[in-house]
């Protein structure tokens, strides 16, 4: 697949990513939020989308207080006309409970949000990164996964909004790139955490965080041997700009820390950080949650010269500061 993305040489010619305007869609969400972030202290001009579906407007108030960043209040899902030199497609729940509150508009989301996301970049000649997921991966029969594995999804399962949703922006993508109407470039994000995030984000690192600070005793689902990896989210945004700096168009790229670590193991590294010695609460697990999830990430080390930075302990410290300073109730 690498290869068909590699050879648009209309596309692909090199460009410098400097002083430019980049257009940010989920930007009052985790990733959206960071990705600006340091997009402004780089001297960018930045103009965010988003709609509050599941980002915080706290966020978005944070960036309002650069000059160079602008906010728009719209929802993906109708098209938009914003001139600018990237677009950057962020917009989409990620975590399950906020995917699985309202299913149908997240395959909306997921669908509309990235044709349109292509559409403005093509009118406006713009490059584009398009956030896609791990989760593309389904529950998989190969570990790690590289990006030649096509994946082991349940189509008609719970996760299946978010999964299949995601999959289909990537076909998006891939056929404008091979059509030569944009340069979309397609990173498949793993387990990311760290500041920006919401209290009531609902996987795995804020929900341990937040019940450790409050008191409560932390809920393992099933025996917590299944494994994830967790990269920090400034190792992540780091990888964005190596995918969009690039030469080339490499085609879909693994972004994710390639080290398992046991939800047992993050509970009691939580746990430590926090100062709780509670009792693990165990609950059933839930439907398709994988048991394995892990990025071989060999092709980002090769061509990008990429890899995570920030060890687990640092990242979880960092972020338990984040939340102590939100000051979680």
């Amino acid at each position: 697949m690498a290869q068909a993305f590699l050879r648009n040489e209309s596309l692909t010619s090199s460009i410098n990513l400097t002083n430019m305007h980049y257009l940010v869609t989920g930007a009052a969400g985790f990733l959206g939020a960071n990705l600006a972030e340091r997009l402004l202290n780089l001297g960018h001009q930045v103009t965010g989308l988003d709609n509050f579906h599941s980002g915080s407007r706290e966020n978005v108030t944070q960036l309002q207080r650069q000059s160079r960043f602008r906010f728009i209040e719209h929802d993906v899902v109708r098209p938009y006309d914003v001139p600018c030199d990237v677009v950057c497609n962020l917009a989409c729940p990620a975590s399950p409970p906020h995917y699985q509150r309202d299913p149908i508009y997240t395959a909306k989301i997921a669908f509309l949000g990235t044709l349109h996301a292509l559409e403005n970049a093509e009118r406006a000649r713009a490059r584009l990164l398009q956030a896609s997921t791990s989760e593309i991966y389904g529950n998989p029969l190969v570990h790690p996964q590289p990006e030649t594995y096509l994946g082991h999804v349940n189509l008609v399962g719970p996760r299946a909004c978010y999964d299949e949703g995601k999959r289909l922006a990537e076909t998006l993508c891939a056929d404008y790139q091979r059509l030569g109407r944009v340069d979309a470039r397609i990173v498949r994000i793993f387990n990311t955490y760290g500041s920006k995030m919401r209290e009531d984000d609902g996987r795995v690192v804020t929900n341990f965080i937040k019940q450790a600070l409050l008191g409560k005793p932390l809920t393992v689902y099933g025996q917590g041997q299944q494994t994830r990896s967790f990269c920090y989210v400034d190792d992540l945004v780091e990888g964005f700009l190596l995918v969009l700096n690039h030469p080339d168009n490499l085609g879909p790229i693994n972004l994710g820390n390639p080290q398992e670590v046991s939800m047992l193991t993050l509970a009691q590294a939580v746990q430590k950080i926090i100062g709780s010695n509670l009792p693990l609460q165990h609950q059933p697990l839930p439907v398709d949650d994988p048991q394995q999830r892990c990025p071989d990430i060999t092709k980002a080390r090769t061509l990008l010269k990429w890899e995570p930075q920030v060890p687990l302990e640092q990242g979880l410290m960092q972020t338990v500061q984040y939340f102590k300073k939100s000051a979680i109730r």
